[in-house]
């Protein structure tokens, strides 16, 4: 059995930055993204070796342990150790044996929301493998919670959303986690026309987001 994911990339329209704590607990945020046809991709290939393996195919990096409960993150696919030690502490309570395979069509730090949509894919192959009970809202909640909990990376919530739900997205956030997310029904020629006149490039540099978030959440002086 090999169970396959895929979770699409965005670009932020407007009010990035306003789903971050604690501005959107303080004053609510509001942003307008759309997704794009461009993909984080996850792989899951259940064995029964006692192993787990994750694997990066565009990074050019695999590591290998034993089947256990907890792999610490060292700096080495700390997203890929993230979500299986929280899968296993949430839903299976034991070990699991598989090999996973991702690749994200853009490269880290290009303000698509690569890493939050590896995450979302990777959550989705978990799902489908394990029959897992999660609603759009819960997983992107869940990827949220692992990468900014339980990893520590900083950032908002926008990026799990968007790559959970979809299309053009309305998104409201608030305290205590609240997020709504409103599709917007738009015509398909108004579509077509605006990404006949959006051109992607990339320059070569990157950023990483959490960097810039760090200082965004500093108190002004």
């Amino acid at each position: 059995m090999i169970i396959r994911s895929k979770a699409p990339l965005r670009i932020g329209l407007a009010g990035g930055g306003s789903d971050v704590s604690p501005y959107s607990d303080l004053y609510g945020g509001a942003i307008l993204n759309a997704t794009i046809n461009r993909y984080a991709y996850a792989t899951i290939i259940p064995n029964k070796k006692g192993t787990i393996v994750f694997r990066a195919e565009d990074k050019k990096e695999e590591v290998e342990y034993p089947s256990l409960k907890v792999i610490p993150p060292d700096g080495t696919l700390d997203l890929h150790k993230g979500i299986y030690n929280r899968i296993v502490k949430d839903f299976t309570g034991e070990a699991l044996s598989f090999e996973l395979v991702t690749w994200v069509d853009a490269p880290p730090g290009s303000g698509l929301g690569s890493s939050s949509t590896l995450v979302t894919a990777i959550l989705g192959a978990f799902v489908e493998w394990l029959r897992l009970p999660l609603g759009e809202y819960d997983l992107a909640f869940l990827a949220y919670l692992i990468e900014r909990i339980d990893l520590g990376y900083s950032g908002g919530k926008q990026d799990q959303y968007a790559a959970t739900f979809g299309g053009v997205n309305f998104m409201e956030f608030y305290k205590d986690n609240k997020v709504i997310v409103n599709p917007l029904r738009i015509r398909s020629e108004i579509l077509n026309e605006l990404a006949f006149n959006i051109v992607l490039y990339f320059t070569g540099t990157s950023r990483l987001s959490s960097d810039i978030i760090e200082k965004q959440e500093q108190p002004s002086q």
